[in-house]
């Protein structure tokens, strides 16, 4: 069956369905049940708690220029 021979119906439950798949494949994790390495874990941990005693990182310009790219 082709586009052309749906009901206004069949192409708006097709459009949905098309729709709610999309937006499902968007949510899924792909790294859930996985476990993170502690060495990572406690970077993430030591960074947090420099954001919160009011370190600041580095900035996304500076970023951008080590790796070549363009921030405006």
């Amino acid at each position: 069956m082709q586009v052309k021979d749906l009901t206004i119906e069949e192409l708006k439950l097709l459009i949905q369905e098309t729709v709610a798949e999309t937006i499902q494949s968007l949510l899924i994790d792909p790294d859930e049940g996985k476990q993170v390495k502690p060495e990572v874990k406690q970077q993430l941990l030591d960074s947090l708690q420099r954001t919160q005693a009011g370190e600041g990182g580095v900035p996304a310009k500076e970023i951008a220029k080590k790796l070549g790219l363009q921030w405006e």
